[in-house]
């Protein structure tokens, strides 16, 4: 087996076009680095170098050995950085929902992994149906999302306030006939509360917007295109909040949930312990 320590004096004394300049490459005095050539020069069975003088040249020899010197030190060099790199932490599938603090959720995620580089993170924004599907069917490891408050089998729970919003500026009539309603698509937890609501109160409805984009959503209701039930964080400056006076109670028995796969890996575990503080921070700034 050839001996990397000899192989790269064989490759500085090369590069360096002599023994003394070798020496100071690689940090051995010229008779060490000259004793290594003589030992490689043994192992191999073949002079590999002309000394003339203070100058050397290739033998033919030599420069065979030279082209897979340098590839056995680039392996050598490439594996020690591969070892010396924090072990891997696999990959975490991750769900959640777009309207849940989506900026400061992604700083906390972004954070994650530049603690922990061995961790590779795939996040999806969806709708809380599909994640909940999705982690059924093993699409995901985890999931933050919402729906009916008491559900079994969650690691943590938070409950949600929901409220009923219109335009600021460009208030919907709440009198009319038919009331227009701004949501997601058919599915939708806040959707289908939503059209309860007013069907239990006797009011007529209609869909007048559907998105399914959050800023879609709140767009559509800051230009008075019709109402729409928003959690505390997602409603904005340009929207009001109507009251149980005006007949539109907030939405209750909703919440946010946390979810992991029945095998989750212990870096999904670790994932959920931080998302359960961020949640527990949000809702205690929210309260």
């Amino acid at each position: 087996m050839l001996d990397l320590e000899l192989l790269r004096s064989f490759v500085s004394v090369v590069e360096a076009g002599g023994f003394t300049r070798a020496g100071e490459r690689v940090h051995r005095t010229q008779s060490t680095v000259s004793q290594q050539i003589r030992r490689l020069e043994e192992d191999i069975g073949q002079p590999l170098l002309h000394r003339n003088g203070k100058q050397v040249t290739l033998t033919e020899a030599g420069e065979k050995l030279l082209s897979y010197a340098r590839r056995l030190l680039s392996l050598a060099e490439e594996a020690r950085d591969v070892l010396a790199r924090p072990a891997s932490e696999g990959a975490v599938k991750l769900g959640i929902p777009e309207d849940f603090a989506a900026y400061r959720l992604a700083e906390l995620l972004a954070s994650c992994t530049r603690e922990r580089p061995g961790l590779r993170l795939d996040v999806r924004a969806d709708q809380s149906l599909y994640l909940k599907r999705d982690l059924a069917r093993g699409e995901l490891d985890l999931a933050l999302l919402k729906r009916d408050a008491g559900e079994p089998g969650a690691i943590a729970v938070w409950p949600e306030r929901v409220h009923w919003v219109t335009s600021k500026s460009h208030p919907v009539d709440i009198k009319a006939k038919s009331l227009p309603l701004i949501g997601f698509p058919g599915g939708c937890l806040y959707r289908a509360r939503a059209i309860h609501a007013l069907e239990s109160a006797g009011r007529a409805w209609h869909m007048a917007y559907t998105s399914s984009s959050l800023a879609g959503i709140q767009a559509a209701v800051a230009a008075g295109m019709g109402l729409s039930i928003l959690s505390d964080m997602s409603i904005q400056a340009d929207h009001r909040v109507l009251t149980a006076k005006e007949g539109f109670r907030p939405i209750d028995k909703t919440e946010m949930a946390l979810l992991a796969s029945p095998d989750a890996s212990p870096a999904t575990l670790r994932l959920a312990d931080r998302l359960a503080d961020f949640c527990n921070s949000v809702q205690a700034k929210a309260a």
